[in-house]
């Protein structure tokens, strides 16, 4: 009897999805090429249990902090990396956050200071990337100075699992009993509110009331807190089949090599949002958030979201 136990056990955990080093399931997905502090010390990161993905850099005395929408994290090493080439006396001096907007305009009214697990610290900061209409309520309520500078945009689309499994075709199967969701919470991720937009042009009040009251009442629909890592973890793990994500997103994880694909959702039932930052009022380095909000409408910096189909803001 224990023989069968013991191969019944091994059986299931050759065919359990395990993270590794290597290939990790488990955010951030890009083996620290989103840290651009030069000096990492004892490089700790344990995947699932220690790991602080939406935080990056050396918080000793930067030149430049950037609260920056979370929903687009993956351009910004890219960008980092683009940006010191032209500005070297930048380089390892950027310390950056991907929360969504909601968070780190929450963190901006607390001063700065964060809470994750047992840590807490502050960090204000210079400049402050959102989607265009998040960014102008900040500039009208005082926390930043304007004009918005708006750089580029993008459309929704529905990630699901390679091969597409359950034969999601649009919005509005999203409504079937069968399909389990992900969604952004509407409370802090703007996101939810061009999705909200979105269902009703598919399929009117029923179709949003469904995805975002019923299902979510029913527990076959999960609100996330941090939808760009969340969504496609939980579609990984087989927690559930679908969310509806930026486009982007899921270009990001097809190059990555994750098991995951989209569906397109088409223009008319569609939101495009509009990418945009500005300056934080009183910043400690003003300069440096000139610089990088200059930086950010280069052609250097457009062809960087081209490759994950962001389009240029005209």
């Amino acid at each position: 009897m224990w023989s069968l136990v013991c191969a019944a056990a091994l059986a299931l955990i050759a065919h359990t999805p395990l993270a590794t080093a290597a290939d990790p399931v488990y955010p951030p997905w890009q083996h620290g090429a989103n840290n651009p502090a030069l000096n990492k010390g004892v490089e700790f990161t344990v995947h699932e249990a220690d790991n602080l993905a939406d935080f990056h850099g050396n918080l000793n005395d930067p030149l430049l902090v950037i609260y920056y929408g979370g929903n687009s994290f993956f351009t910004m090493a890219p960008l980092v990396k683009a940006f010191e080439a032209k500005s070297p006396h930048y380089k390892g001096r950027i310390y950056f956050e991907t929360l969504p907007p909601g968070l780190l305009t929450k963190q901006m009214a607390n001063g700065g200071t964060i809470t994750v697990g047992n840590m807490t610290w502050t960090v204000k900061p210079d400049a402050y990337f959102a989607g265009l209409n998040a960014v102008r309520a900040q500039i009208e309520n005082g926390v930043l100075t304007g004009p918005p500078v708006p750089y580029v945009t993008n459309e929704l689309a529905i990630m699901v699992a390679a091969g597409n499994p359950l034969h999601i075709t649009g919005l509005v199967d999203l409504a079937r009993p069968d399909v389990r969701l992900a969604m952004p919470n509407p409370e802090f991720e703007g996101v939810a509110r061009q999705i909200q937009a979105s269902l009703l042009k598919a399929g009117g009040e029923p179709l949003k009331s469904m995805v975002y009251e019923q299902k979510v009442k029913s527990g076959s629909a999960v609100l996330t807190q941090i939808h760009h890592r969340q969504t496609p973890l939980f579609i990984m793990q087989g927690k559930v089949d679908a969310g509806v994500t930026w486009q982007s997103e899921v270009a990001f994880q097809s190059q990555a090599g994750h098991p995951l694909a989209a569906v397109t959702i088409p223009s008319e039932h569609n939101t495009t949002e509009i990418y945009a930052g500005a300056a934080v009022k009183g910043a400690a380095h003003p300069q440096a958030a000139r610089d990088w909000l200059d930086f950010i409408r280069s052609p250097e910096s457009l062809r960087i979201f081209a490759s994950y189909g962001f389009k240029p803001y005209v």
